[in-house]
């Protein structure tokens, strides 16, 4: 029997004493892990910093505070979540006592995405662990320090039968996707989403797909361009471009593409100093391939700020490209870097039918002070 369904029948041995259910070890479970976030948070940062480079300050405010009020969220909700919900009677149901009972769904399997590779594995475990569920968490092998930092912590501190990680890479996620699951939630890109479904179909089993997209950002011309940039660039660069919601392109009147270009320029510079490379505040790409990919982006592309790289260092500049035909390469697939194109339209029209000629993203950023704008 391989490692991987060894950990799926052990967990679902543990769902099956039933010893998940009650909502005192629910509750005690979830402050083990609140407990965990406090007294590691040192070891947490470092591993995320050997993956992507991100500092002490980045990680505590990506990566944990969010898990913390989960968490608070979770305790306080929990007895009301729990609870019998009345539903309304109809004929069939007249002389019934009828109410929804939420209930366990089982042994659930979380994938997690390497760009936050520990607030989307701990997440979704939250919600697991409040709903009575076993989980079997399987780390993105590609933030390999943090990975390997969950296989070691998680087990000192919540059940490990019930909650069991398994670190490998494509094999070994394969391997999980064989077996019989309640629940799979993954986080990450389509081409692998379209593979978990595939996998999950096998057995009916539903799916919870937090995927990407090519999340757009519109800009009217009378905007405030210093808020506009200072959000822009925020948005855009923290992580390294790494985020599923980052602005991933904006379109805007050509006539305020070199405005834009010099307000990020200023605001890189008060984000991150002059000499960026050196900055502790600046991301990292997660690998070479990534690092490879995203550079062969801006072949035969206008750069107007940034452009630079290093690839023994996994560095690549903030970088703004002007003038991007809407057919370019770069256009075609989510960038997941630092790497912002500006594509010219001439009227809002114009830029909502660019939108909805595209597949459906995460997010829409607009900036216009016309709110009639904002709600097309």
């Amino acid at each position: 029997m391989s490692m991987e369904k060894q950990a799926v029948e052990r967990a679902r041995t543990a769902f099956l004493t039933r010893r998940s259910r009650p909502l005192e070890f629910r509750a005690q479970q979830l402050k083990a892990l609140q407990r965990m976030l406090k007294e590691r948070e040192g070891e947490i940062c470092m591993a995320i910093k050997h993956d992507l480079n991100k500092s002490q300050f980045d990680s505590a405010l990506f990566e944990l505070v969010g898990l913390e009020s989960e968490i608070q969220l979770a305790l306080e909700k929990l007895p009301e979540w729990a609870a019998p919900r009345p539903a309304e009677k109809t004929l069939l149901t007249l002389l019934d006592e009828v109410y929804v009972q939420p209930e366990p769904l089982g042994v659930v399997l979380i994938i997690g995405a390497w760009n936050y590779p520990f607030a989307l594995v701990i997440q979704p475990l939250i919600g697991a662990i409040a709903a009575g569920n076993a989980a079997v968490i399987k780390p993105s092998e590609v933030s390999k320090h943090t990975a390997r930092l969950l296989e070691e912590l998680l087990p000192q501190y919540i059940d490990r039968d019930l909650y069991p990680v398994v670190n490998g890479g494509v094999p070994e996620t394969q391997e999980l996707l064989r077996q019989r699951f309640d629940h799979i939630f993954y986080t990450g890109n389509c081409v692998v989403g379209k593979l978990v479904m595939e996998a999950a179909s096998r057995h009916l089993t539903p799916v919870t797909l937090e995927l990407g997209g090519k999340s757009p950002c519109y800009i009217d011309k009378d905007c405030d361009l210093s808020i506009v940039c200072r959000r822009i660039t925020w948005g855009k660069f923290v992580n390294c471009g790494q985020t599923c919601i980052a602005p991933d392109y904006v379109l805007c009147d050509q006539s305020i593409q070199g405005r834009l270009v010099e307000g990020i320029r200023h605001t890189l510079l008060e984000f991150y100093g002059d000499d960026l490379k050196t900055s502790p505040d600046y991301g990292r790409m997660i690998n070479q391939r990534h690092f490879k990919r995203v550079t062969a982006l801006l072949e035969g592309e206008t750069v107007a700020l940034g452009g630079e790289s290093d690839e023994a260092d996994l560095f690549i500049a903030p970088t703004v490209l002007t003038d991007v035909p809407p057919h370019s390469r770069l256009m075609q697939e989510e960038i997941f870097g630092p790497v912002l194109p500006l594509v010219s339209v001439g009227s809002v029209d114009e830029a909502i039918r660019f939108i909805n000629q595209r597949e459906k993203p995460l997010a829409l950023y607009v900036f216009s002070y016309d709110s009639k704008v904002k709600v097309e």
